[in-house]
């Protein structure tokens, strides 16, 4: 929600501008990709954060896959962004789509993530019942054997 709040108020600062609305870009970014792009960038962001050298060493330049990917520059990126954010209700709803796609997307890992730990979970609660199983048969196996031992003795001693 802060980064939706940052975009809403950068909006409105570069609305409250008294220059002219910026001219319509050539090459604009549509509405749908452009809300992808921002979704990447968000997401990215995160794994920069917690996982930098991981994506480095992987070959993913967080700077430069978004642009790669969808096949845009840095400047149709800079032009497509300021002539949105001119109009703030463009703008919101591009990033009520990008809020959308985070929180579907959150949805889905979150599932498989809470799958992961449940089969974790039972596969511990598994090993916990085995080794259980292993050292109560440990324990009745010795007084077995121990009168296996005695009655052996005894036999000798006969």
């Amino acid at each position: 929600m802060t980064f939706r709040f940052s975009i809403i108020i950068l909006s409105l600062f570069l609305a409250c501008n008294p220059t002219n609305k910026p001219d319509r870009p050539d090459n604009l970014i549509p509405k749908d990709k452009m809300a992808q792009i921002l979704y990447d960038v968000i997401v990215l962001n995160a794994a920069k954060g917690s996982a930098k050298t991981v994506l480095e060493n992987s070959g993913i330049m967080p700077k430069d896959y978004v642009f790669e990917k969808f096949g845009i520059d840095s400047l149709q990126f800079a032009k497509s962004n300021e002539y949105y954010s001119y109009d703030s209700e463009t703008y919101d709803a591009i990033i009520t789509k990008v809020d959308t796609m985070v929180a579907r997307n959150k949805r889905i890992y979150q599932a498989k993530i809470d799958a992961e730990m449940e089969r974790r979970k039972r596969e511990r609660d598994s090993l916990n019942k085995l080794n259980d199983s292993l050292i109560k048969s440990r324990t009745s196996i010795r007084p077995k054997a121990k009168d296996s031992l005695a009655k052996a003795i005894r036999k000798i001693e006969n």
